[in-house]
């Protein structure tokens, strides 16, 4: 029996979003390090990926367990009220997933899915998943480790720094014509 008005409801899944959820934020931060050049939610790819790298034609999908009809404990959980509305409707969305990913797959893209359990269950698995996609993809990909142990005159120091100083600014270009910080215009 339904426990809640239509009102309570219906607030309660308007406040559901399917942008920037925790776990979407979650893969970006782990990406960050790895690979910093993905886009978001682009509108001209097929199933507009959550996050991707059009250059290496990579797409990254972040799916919630129970919203995409997942194997596990969360995504197996069937609801109790309008039973027969979220079956449907899980399974159109799974229909939806495997229509997207084949049109990937067919215009030459990889298609990566990351389930919300596995970043709950271990977040350093998914980040050396992660690292080993961008890796094997042509990417040379920086593992956070090696970045951490850099020895000066790697790549973290940047011959543009060297004999400036410190104090003073770096001069950048302006953005879209206007000035910049020190008031040169591009």
């Amino acid at each position: 029996m339904e426990t809640k008005t239509k009102a309570d409801r219906s607030a309660i899944m308007r406040a559901v979003k399917s942008q920037n959820t925790a776990p979407e934020r979650l893969v970006r931060k782990l990406l960050r390090p790895i690979a910093p050049g993905y886009r978001l939610h682009r509108n001209d790819i097929p199933g507009r990926p959550d996050i991707s790298y059009p250059g290496r034609r990579i797409a990254i999908f972040v799916h919630g367990c129970f919203w995409h009809g997942h194997d596990c404990a969360r995504g197996a959980r069937a609801p109790k009220n309008n039973a027969d509305y979220w079956s449907a409707k899980i399974a159109r969305t799974k229909m939806r997933d495997a229509a997207n990913a084949e049109t990937l797959r067919a215009a030459n893209w990889q298609t990566h899915t990351i389930w919300e359990c596995e970043l709950a269950q271990s977040q350093d698995a998914v980040r050396r998943r992660l690292a080993a996609l961008l890796d094997t993809s042509g990417n040379r990909a920086v593992i956070p480790e090696r970045a951490a142990r850099s020895e000066p005159g790697t790549f973290e120091e940047s011959s543009s720094s060297a004999g400036r100083d410190p104090a003073r600014p770096a001069e950048r270009p302006g953005v879209h014509g206007r000035p910049n910080r020190r008031g040169v215009q591009d």
